[in-house]
């Protein structure tokens, strides 16, 4: 079981680290400019687009979930289905995204309330990063109709590839070319198309067999598509908490002040980090868990999760003791600009405890994901954000200023996984109990 999960778990936390890895490049592009808004402007302009995806995560997470289930039945016909119909609905979303994009920004402007110069910078980034929606949302089915195939290998290779057409291009039109906030958006736009083009490539070198077009009578079939659509809504609203969080944090960021907004985009792409590795061990619980409920296998499962927490909890330990004791340098590496470096002493202790935290919350939603047990998932995420987060800071601000946010932040991500916790007998283990 150890191999199992290492065998997926290892190239998933490679995957995922370059995520932020490319995030973390821009940041630093913005954070040694000479004004800190740039640095304010990426904060805004990535937190409308982590507005914009994370709450189409979902044909990520339910292509997972449904693939690996399809996978553990042998049901070929089945897995046809999965990947034309989530990637049908990824290039509809894309479109109507370009479309909206007026009205999508006017709205992320309104929740985050930046300073006027910032708002200007950020619009710049957003206009031209827009444009690659369809490419986003459809990768993001690929990817996880690959995970639903027990194929980790094939995702971490298109999104390397992905990601280090994406740094290149940043770093070679702001250093070399001049360009600011508009460098990191446009090498993000090309490099969203060339990942696009890579899966295609992939998925024809191995994966013919299931190109052949099932039929619309299959992808409209009602009983599927009602499952499909139950589990999408269920992920988009337990998404939509997520985002709101985060949203949340940003624009109180913003009300803070412009340095606050700098340094709390830094931790937060420091937090980013964090999650995107545990997530490795995540997306491998997503990936078995749905392949043995699939095949109703239910001692196998219960090994998996206790397995699992423990390899969670270890590389969580790792992020901990490595930010506590290089600090300084890892927050040098983002900005050097003096006011931010002097504030992240005062917050350091917020990432440092992040991992120790964060990980439960993880790793049961990617547990929960492979289920397809969505609906725990999304009235888990409505306690946590609801009575837990909000009420929170709401209290804390009366006496605090930013730690009154990360208070809240870290209370919300322990309610996360506490309450998945709890209810892990009663929508994971109970209908296998028989088996």
């Amino acid at each position: 079981m150890h191999k199992e999960i290492l065998r997926l778990a290892i190239p998933n936390i490679l995957t995922n680290l370059t995520v932020p890895l490319l995030g973390a490049v821009d940041t630093a592009l913005m954070g040694h400019l000479e004004a800190p808004g740039y640095l304010a402007a990426l904060g805004v302009g990535v937190a409308v687009f982590n507005f914009v995806y994370w709450g189409f995560g979902f044909l990520r997470m339910s292509t997972t979930g449904f693939m690996a289930q399809a996978f553990g039945q042998k049901d070929t016909p089945s897995m046809s289905g999965i990947l034309f119909r989530g990637l049908l609905l990824a290039g509809l979303i894309g479109v109507i995204l370009i479309l909206a994009q007026d009205a999508i920004w006017a709205f992320g402007l309104w929740v985050v309330q930046p300073e006027p110069h910032v708002a200007q910078l950020a619009g710049e980034y957003f206009a031209i990063r827009i444009w690659a929606a369809p490419a986003n949302l459809m990768l993001m089915v690929l990817l996880g109709w690959l995970l639903g195939a027990q194929n980790a290998v094939y995702p971490l290779l298109i999104s390397l590839a992905g990601n280090v057409i994406n740094i290149a291009l940043s770093v070679y039109l702001v250093t070399v070319e001049g360009y600011t906030i508009a460098g990191v958006a446009m090498g993000t736009l090309i490099a969203q198309y060339a990942g696009l083009g890579i899966a295609v490539l992939f998925l024809l070198f191995r994966y013919q067999a299931y190109l052949k077009w099932p039929g619309w009578k299959r992808i409209m079939d009602r009983e599927r598509l009602r499952a499909f659509v139950v589990v999408n809504r269920d992920i988009f609203l337990r998404t939509l908490c997520l985002m709101f969080v985060f949203t949340f944090m940003t624009a109180q960021s913003a009300r803070y002040g412009t340095e606050i907004l700098a340094l709390n985009t830094v931790l937060l792409q420091l937090i980013s980090i964090i999650s995107y590795g545990i997530d490795g061990f995540a997306f491998a619980s997503e990936s078995l868990t749905g392949k043995y409920l699939g095949r109703g296998a239910a001692k196998p499962l219960r090994t998996m999760v206790r397995y699992l927490f423990g390899w969670g909890f270890g590389l969580a330990l790792v992020f901990s003791l490595a930010f506590l004791l290089f600090r300084e340098p890892i927050m040098r590496l983002f900005t050097d600009h003096a006011p931010i470096l002097e504030l992240a002493k005062t917050y350091a202790f917020w990432v440092i405890l992040a991992p120790l935290v964060n990980n439960f919350a993880y790793l049961w939603d990617g547990i929960y994901i492979g289920a397809t047990a969505s609906v725990p998932m999304r009235n888990s995420m409505f306690i946590a954000t609801l009575l837990v987060f909000l009420p929170v800071f709401l209290l804390a601000n009366l006496y605090f200023d930013n730690h009154a946010l990360w208070l809240a932040f870290t209370l919300f991500m322990v309610a996360r996984g506490a309450v998945l916790w709890a209810w892990a007998n009663r929508y994971l283990f109970h209908p296998l109990r028989a088996s």
